[in-house]
């Protein structure tokens, strides 16, 4: 039972140390779009792998660090969107302000509901806005 009680409180700690790693709210002026779009990338990955060991039918042990995983994807997902780019990078005036601030907060929106059940489907539509946002933040000529 104590081990159960650690494990836990281990569990809860490490969440909410997560959002002490979010891009830094000074602003610091130390930016990097494209590395944060493909860091949004590679946590819709991690949600599409977390979903997909949860349809694989794993232990309770198991399934609950598959939920975890991909819910604190989902939240940290959540943390770029929002401390990174709705707060720091994206700002009145520019250019398509409004279409980008939509599918950011489509995005929002698409991962807490990732973040909410276990269906593919988010995924998918995760990565749809993503390079959606990416195209039009970045520039429609912009390559992968």
């Amino acid at each position: 039972m104590k081990l159960f009680y650690s494990l836990l409180i281990g569990a809860t700690l490490s969440l909410c140390t997560q959002s002490s790693r979010a891009h830094c709210q000074i602003p610091c002026g130390i930016y990097d779009d494209l590395m944060r779009i493909h860091m949004m990338e590679e946590h819709v990955v991690t949600i599409e792998k977390s979903i997909n060991k949860l349809a694989d039918n794993p232990n309770a042990n198991q399934s609950v660090r598959w939920v975890l995983n991909k819910e604190s994807h989902a939240d940290q997902l959540s943390e770029i969107v929002t401390y990174y780019f709705m707060t720091q990078r994206i700002k009145p005036g520019m250019d398509d302000y409004d279409k980008k601030l939509g599918l950011l907060h489509e995005i929002l929106v698409a991962s807490m509901k990732a973040k909410q059940e276990a269906d593919l489907k988010h995924v998918k539509k995760l990565n749809e806005l993503i390079h959606a946002f990416e195209h039009i933040y970045i520039g429609e000529d912009h390559q992968h």
